[in-house]
């Protein structure tokens, strides 16, 4: 059984049994093409039927010197879940991986914005130029629906229900979800979609996508990292951000201001709420802040 063949089978289970995005398919097939070409590289011949909990330990071992422990836990997760479908296919009758452990994480807490923050990237942004209104749309989209780059991305024109009050977000693995739209977000995606993208040359396969580049096809992930990016900077902010940083904003915000966590788990999409639950510990620190401001004992 070669790795490159066995491969392509773990791709299409992840595909069609798991419904895993072709993203999270991608980071699952490097953590295994390492692992075939650090074999090669050593010029280990051993299949993934036949390779020992030996070998993998040295090959981590190897691995470990070089990433850091969130990238270590991460292929040894992955690794043990190729192997997994391996014994699920009855190649192997157990799973190599199964005795080492991931090195130990502490919950890293997401960065988030402060809403004048915010609106200094909205303010950075040159509504002369030709991409600005949907510059403009995008960030108020991202921060006021907390949406993945790959949602945005991907979001529909007939996925606009302004009417009812919601936009339809298609998430990982295929899953959709109801999200409420307010009414500053709508008035922003309405002026681009009919100052800006109605006179547009939209390519036949991206009629129906709401955020379009210049050539009229729809936007890249790395492009929506490129304006955040760009915006940030020309606005004076420091932090690290990324468009993933606006989502992490909308349920900071909205928790601080007394939103129920379960409501924020379905407006993210986390199917688990120890998901969400990260977000109490910004909120601790907030109501830290409180307590020494206006505490009489403070």
């Amino acid at each position: 059984m070669k790795w490159l063949q066995v491969l392509k089978d773990y791709q299409n289970y992840l595909r069609l049994e798991r419904g895993l995005s072709e993203n999270s398919i991608l980071n699952y097939s490097l953590d295994i093409k390492k692992l075939a070409q650090w074999l090669n590289t050593n010029k280990i011949e051993i299949s993934p039927v036949d390779i020992s909990e030996e070998i993998l330990q040295e090959f981590i071992y190897e691995v470990a010197k070089k990433v850091n422990p969130r990238t270590q836990s991460r292929l040894i997760s992955g690794l043990k879940g190729f192997f997994n479908y391996l014994i699920f296919e009855d190649y192997r009758k157990t799973n190599p991986l199964e005795l080492i452990e991931a090195p130990k994480l502490g919950r890293k807490l997401p960065d988030t914005l402060a809403v004048e923050e915010i609106d200094a990237i909205i303010s950075a942004i040159d509504l002369s130029s030709k991409q600005g209104e949907r510059n403009r749309a995008i960030i108020e989209t991202l921060y006021g629906c907390g949406l993945r780059v790959s949602e945005l991305t991907s979001l529909k024109i007939s996925d606009l229900y302004f009417e009812e009050g919601f936009i339809k977000v298609t998430g990982k693995g295929d899953k959709q979800r109801l999200v409420p739209i307010g009414p500053t977000t709508e008035k922003y995606i309405n002026i681009y979609k009919k100052e800006v993208r109605i006179h547009q040359n939209i390519h036949p396969a991206a009629m129906d996508t709401v955020f379009l580049n210049q050539h009229g096809r729809p936007l890249t992930r790395a492009m929506i990292f490129t304006i955040v990016k760009r915006l940030a900077e020309k606005a004076g902010i420091h932090k690290t951000i990324s468009p993933h940083t606006f989502r992490h904003s909308f349920a900071t915000h909205l928790l601080e201001n007394g939103a129920d966590l379960r409501a924020i788990q379905q407006m993210l999409g986390h199917e688990s709420i120890t998901t969400t639950e990260i977000y109490t510990h910004i909120d601790r620190r907030h109501l830290t802040e409180i307590i020494n401001r206006f505490h009489p004992r403070k």
